[in-house]
């Protein structure tokens, strides 16, 4: 890093929060297309990754096709269209190594609090070393905050009745033990998301059985392990343009499914029943495993490779219980409606929490940022904070195809200001009064328990968070760089410029 004028601390022009996909993707970016700008990477674990090297349950694995969770610039060279941590980790390390990027990332730095001052027209960060617990500032013109918005600390989970009584082991697959040995034991899993239908057929491949318990079904979706196009394609095309056309066709098909299960919410629930019925046994209760009280795509659907949960439940490994739950007991999991799980593991999949920026508190002139009061700029900057930018991806799609195009528009951003000598960008709110909604207008349970963390988006470009990657993409590459809104500053601001309307 840099040094400060007065050398006291490091200066960089962009200072990267996380080294998970977004953070190294941004790092890519940079170094692909801003080769003069300095940056640096804070990653608060000790390897990069994110939630990739952080999740160690069995069987953990993307739940979007690798072609569009991937990077743009990087094929993705696996058969496998859906994909392991353990492929999707080495991807990570080639691209960080391809790239030189890990002689720029300090690890074990926990980053609690960013402040900015409009005098001096940068940020000051204040990260703390989590092995000796010293305090390190650093100082930089721009933070990208790749942080997602998972709390990678804390799962949720939710107390059950009389767990206490319980003699067996109650893990959460956040905090997985690696040496858990549960070859030829009962298995209860609570849950229905996509870690749930992910652990099942995995923990089935050693345990007894396993027990998957849900209170409501979930939509289950099998997908091809290995895409069909792939074979077709290879002979013709090289590497890159074989990624460059499957990443298309994808994004193109997640955006079709999405809208017709928006707009044929009944038909498309007919045809998902349809292929869960032919994958099970015969007679096997559907519509009370797999078919959910809401319609296709108010959660999020999930995806099973290959069918390996109905290849699961039809070799009899693992089973399905649809119910609430009563209380724990001794020996498992009592139902409400009387039945009696036997468990001699309890694995709850009760989802995450979410924490925005890492949980970091950002001042800006020494008033803190309240997150809720804030509306959204073009999805990855808030109103009245200068030179700060985000990574959320799409809920409705692939993470990675929405965080590629804010760090495309994120560097023509930035080399737009240096042709106009401009160094301060921040968006400000219109003054008259706009309906407004949480940023995540989503149905997961995990976004409605965090409602009052969660930033707002408005009803107006450029205001509103986009989930359509094909029109996204015209806007990110090769739309209006400066929109009215965003304004621009040669050096320091007026503290009046930052306060909210």
């Amino acid at each position: 890093m840099n040094q400060t004028a007065n050398g006291d601390s490091p200066f960089v022009d962009v200072l990267i929060l996380g080294a998970g996909i977004s953070g190294l993707g941004c790092a890519a970016y940079l170094r692909r297309e801003m080769p003069t700008k300095t940056w640096a990477v804070l990653e608060m674990r000790d390897a990069l990754g994110g939630t990739w090297d952080l999740f160690k349950y069995p069987g953990i694995r993307s739940d979007s096709d690798l072609y569009t969770f991937s990077y743009e610039f990087k094929p993705w060279r696996s058969n496998k269209a859906i994909a392991g941590a353990d492929d999707i980790m080495a991807y990570l390390n080639e691209t960080a190594d391809e790239y030189d990027i890990r002689r720029n990332i300090s690890f074990g730095r926990k980053v609690i609090r960013a402040e900015w001052s409009s005098e001096d027209a940068f940020w000051t960060v204040t990260a703390e070393n989590v092995k000796t617990g010293a305090h390190e500032v650093y100082r930089c013109r721009w933070i990208f905050a790749a942080t997602g918005y998972y709390d990678y600390e804390q799962g949720y989970r939710p107390a059950f009745p009389e767990e206490s009584s319980f003699k067996g082991r109650i893990i959460h697959p956040q905090q997985w033990p690696e040496d858990l040995d549960y070859t030829g034991k009962r298995i209860a899993v609570i849950g229905s998301g996509a870690t749930a239908v992910t652990l099942v057929p995995a923990l089935a491949k050693k345990a007894e059985h396993v027990v998957q318990i849900q209170r409501t079904p979930t939509y289950i979706v099998r997908v091809p392990e290995v895409d069909p196009l792939l074979w077709l394609l290879r002979p013709f095309f090289s590497e890159q343009r074989v990624h460059a056309i499957m990443r298309r066709k994808n994004a193109h098909l997640q955006r079709l499914i999405w809208r017709l299960c928006k707009r044929y919410p009944n038909v498309m629930r007919r045809l998902i029943r349809r292929s869960n019925v032919k994958a099970l046994p015969k007679d096997y209760p559907v519509d009370v495993h797999f078919n959910p009280p809401y319609d296709p795509w108010d959660q999020r659907l999930c995806v099973v490779p290959d069918g390996d949960l109905h290849q699961a439940i039809c070799n009899g490994t693992c089973s399905i219980v649809t119910g609430s739950i009563k209380r724990f007991t001794e020996t498992g999991v009592l139902m409400a409606s009387g039945e009696q799980v036997d468990a001699d593991i309890i694995v709850t999949a009760t989802g995450l929490n979410l924490k925005l920026m890492g949980g970091v508190n950002v001042y800006v002139d020494g008033i803190k940022v309240e997150s809720p009061q804030r509306l959204v700029f073009k999805g990855m900057m808030l109103d009245g904070v200068p030179n700060l930018a985000f990574a959320m991806g799409y809920t409705n799609s692939s993470w990675t195809l929405k965080v590629g195009l804010l760090c495309r528009y994120f560097c023509r951003l930035l080399s737009e200001m240096d042709r106009r000598g401009m160094v301060v960008a921040m968006p400000q709110r219109p003054s008259e009064p706009m309906e407004t909604r949480p940023i995540l207008d989503f149905g997961a349970g995990y976004v409605k328990r965090s409602m009052d963390i969660l930033p707002h988006q408005s009803d107006r470009y450029p205001w509103q968070m986009t989930f359509n990657y094909l029109e996204d993409e015209k806007m990110m590459k090769r739309g209006t760089i400066i929109e009215p809104e965003l304004k621009l500053f040669p050096a320091s601001i007026s503290r009046r410029e930052t306060a909210l309307p």
